[in-house]
């Protein structure tokens, strides 16, 4: 099946316009094989039946294709190394200056909700609300799907394992038939909320870390740029934004420095 050039071109408008998302020549694979699903739920037979219902004014299509076509990779503690730069470096350093013994963490682009729920296991087994602290975790994505399933909280045996240490995992799941279940005390730390950041997020306050790993490096340079100056004034004075590891953002242009001994690491440049 063929796409025409013109339906094709309109995938591309719509996914930069909505979600950032660059879809180059040659990926049409990915829009057949991503939206056909979309096609059938909304009883057209082809992408060209998409395009067409988009054109239309169709809201419900629109969304469907922007969720779809949105990479929803994620793991627990995925990486690992991160999440030991948090326990080891990044945390101990914000809470030495946090007279008020709060933090403040935003998950951006979060999916199915692994990323917000493992920083709630690392700082419950840090131990620090018995040192008095309180914390707030929120976590966002642009996906109402995948929210559904994060705040579920339920994945299967696969995703469970993945990256969770069988201690970890029975500490805070529940074994549900095939599936497991963050426990209430995990699962309460975390709050979602659908965000699309192209939009903005200055009305979410600032905030003392900010994850946003492998988001960026699916948006074109000037969205890079936009997205990582908007984050920058959600941060605190002295807060700390995580980006993946291979991203290679305009950090200096949107006023962002290295964070000396953290990989992917960065906090506020000169200036407010």
């Amino acid at each position: 099946m063929n796409l025409h050039p013109q339906d094709f071109l309109l995938f591309v408008d719509v996914l930069r316009r909505e979600s950032g998302l660059v879809l180059d020549p040659g990926q049409e694979y990915l829009l057949k094989s991503r939206l056909m699903p979309v096609a059938d739920r909304h009883g057209v037979d082809n992408l060209e039946g998409i395009a067409r219902e988009i054109r239309m004014g169709s809201p419900d299509m629109l969304r469907d294709v922007v969720e779809a076509m949105s990479t929803h990779e994620t793991s627990f503690f995925r990486d690992l190394l991160p999440f030991r730069q948090l326990q080891d470096k990044v945390l101990p350093a914000l809470m030495r200056t946090r007279d008020d013994k709060a933090l403040r963490i935003w998950s951006a682009g979060c999916a199915s909700g692994q990323e917000a729920y493992s920083l709630a296991m690392l700082l419950h087994d840090m131990g620090i609300a018995h040192q008095g602290w309180k914390y707030d975790i929120l976590a966002t994505d642009i996906s109402h799907q995948v929210l559904e399933k994060a705040k579920a909280a339920r994945y299967t045996a696969f995703e469970a394992q993945r990256g969770v240490p069988a201690p970890t995992l029975l500490r805070h799941f529940t074994r549900m038939d095939e599936q497991w279940a963050v426990k209430p005390h995990i699962r309460d730390a975390v709050k979602f909320r659908q965000l699309n950041l192209l939009d903005g997020a200055g009305h979410l306050g600032r905030f003392d870390l900010i994850l946003c790993r492998n988001v960026l490096i699916y948006f074109d340079a000037a969205t890079r740029l936009s997205v990582l100056s908007d984050l920058r004034s959600c941060l605190n004075r002295d807060g700390v934004l995580l980006l993946g590891a291979a991203e290679t953002p305009p950090a200096e242009a949107a006023g962002l420095k290295l964070l000396d001994g953290v990989m992917g690491g960065y906090v506020r440049g000169g200036g407010e």
